[in-house]
């Protein structure tokens, strides 16, 4: 379905994404979705502001992706908290998890609570164990409160702004983004 709408990519490794997902990125004044990647190297630049401010007037559905975070000191948790504030407030559906070494290898979806493994480039799924339950349970309620708060269509309709990790790699996060991408109508 996402060759049937127009996909901005924007920021640092936006034709490295879009050749992931095997998109044509758009302009983003005639997108119908729109893909902000922010790097835990370099952060959010203010070009990529100012593209922000663009797609919030044109209400367009858009998706905040975390990149760099294998390889820089700041994580996903920094990265979200960071594109909060100088973006919008950004919702959170799945938690990166790390393997010993401090690599992010893994994910556990909010919802499902499964835990979904890419620590050998491809992935499996597994139930995730009671202590990630018990851990989680806070994120979980924030989760469910931002999706309240902006609708069940609030992503569609350019409220809602899931972020997402992506590690290049591992492809840690593709899934997920194209999950997000295969929502939005092809007739909007």
């Amino acid at each position: 379905m996402s060759d049937l709408i127009s996909v901005a990519v924007i920021g640092k490794s936006s034709e490295k994404l879009a050749d992931a997902l095997g998109l044509a990125p758009a302009p983003l004044e005639e997108a119908d979705l729109a893909l902000f990647i922010v790097s835990a190297i370099d952060g959010i630049v203010r070009a990529d502001i100012d593209s922000w401010a663009i797609a919030r007037e044109l209400y367009i559905p858009s998706i905040v992706v975390i990149s760099e975070t294998d390889t820089a000191e700041l994580d996903f948790d920094d990265m979200t908290a960071i594109a909060s504030k100088m973006l919008d407030p950004v919702a959170t559906r799945y938690l990166v998890l790390h393997a010993d070494d401090g690599s992010p290898t893994a994910l556990i979806d909010l919802i499902s609570l499964n835990i979904l493994d890419y620590s050998d480039g491809t992935l499996t799924i597994s139930e995730s164990d009671q202590e990630h339950k018990d851990l989680i349970g806070e994120y979980v309620s924030e989760y469910l409160e931002r999706i309240e708060e902006a609708g069940d269509d609030g992503f569609l309709q350019g409220l809602l702004f899931p972020a997402l990790p992506w590690i290049w790699k591992s492809r840690l996060g593709l899934d997920q983004i194209q999950e997000l991408i295969e929502e939005i109508p092809t007739i909007r």
